[in-house]
């Protein structure tokens, strides 16, 4: 089973660093990120065309890399999760959990027994199609895969404490739009109930001993939210980096055409 290069980063005292895939799933983009030495990818189907077939070409694409792939679902059902895990994925992101409930549910499909309940289809794509030594393997898939809760709403704060305590969550990760969102404060990214809200989700996570991500989409975001004491970057997304850079280039060569 392929590292899970996230988790030993995590292991070795460091901030993970990532970034997030909502449109440009081409086979080239794999080696792309190994270049840019990110250390996870969040292949993103909550809010993207993707669909199970892409999501199994762009994991499979990344074995030629080191990269830890994550997928963050449709939605938090069985039938997502276990057939993303079982193309070779290393962990999921979860939206809007709101419960302990809904965190053992989902860490069941990623987990298989004891911890969990997902159903084994072994020799296929997340074994590279080799027949694995069934106990052990089951015990190093478990220990190797990661579940990310993202905490979304009011009530995912609220709960966040029961939510952390479940075996088998590894990150509680704030969706910041969606939250701000949810307190009816929109984008208020520096509003005081707002900052209350991602220092209880830093404490909580940090107390279990569990990580804490977010994903800035600038410079300033980063330092104030790494100040807060978050400890997994998702660097943006592809949209947003691709976008930003064109816009800031094409911007000056238009200044350059009109001075000449």
């Amino acid at each position: 089973m392929k590292d899970n290069r996230f988790q030993r980063v995590i292991e070795e005292g460091r901030v993970p660093v990532g970034h997030m895939i909502m449109e440009f799933g081409t086979r080239g983009l794999a080696m792309m990120l190994k270049a840019a030495d990110v250390d996870f990818v969040l292949y993103d189907m909550e809010h993207s065309g993707f669909d199970t077939c892409q999501v199994a070409d762009l994991v499979a694409w990344l074995k030629a890399t080191g990269i830890a792939p994550f997928v963050r679902v449709p939605q938090p059902l069985y039938h997502f999760i276990a057939r993303t895990m079982d193309a070779g994925a290393l962990g999921i992101m979860a939206a809007n959990v709101e419960s302990a409930a809904e965190a053992k549910r989902i860490v069941s499909a990623v987990k298989y027994a004891p911890l969990g309940g997902r159903g084994l289809g072994l020799g296929t794509a997340h074994n590279d199609y080799v027949a694995p030594d069934t106990a052990g393997y089951l015990k190093q898939a478990n220990r190797n895969t990661t579940v990310i809760c993202q905490i979304e709403s009011t009530a995912g704060v609220e709960n966040c404490e029961a939510i952390a305590s479940t075996e088998g969550v590894d990150v509680l990760w704030v969706g910041h739009f969606d939250l701000s969102s949810s307190m009816g404060i929109p984008a208020e990214f520096h509003h005081p109930r707002f900052i209350e809200a991602l220092r209880r989700v830093v404490a909580v996570a940090k107390a279990h001993g569990k990580a804490a991500g977010i994903q800035p989409g600038d410079e300033r975001q980063a330092e104030e939210w790494l100040e807060l004491g978050f400890n997994v970057i998702s660097w943006k997304t592809d949209i947003s980096v691709y976008r930003g850079a064109l816009e800031r280039e094409i911007g000056w060569l238009r200044e350059r055409l009109r001075g000449k």
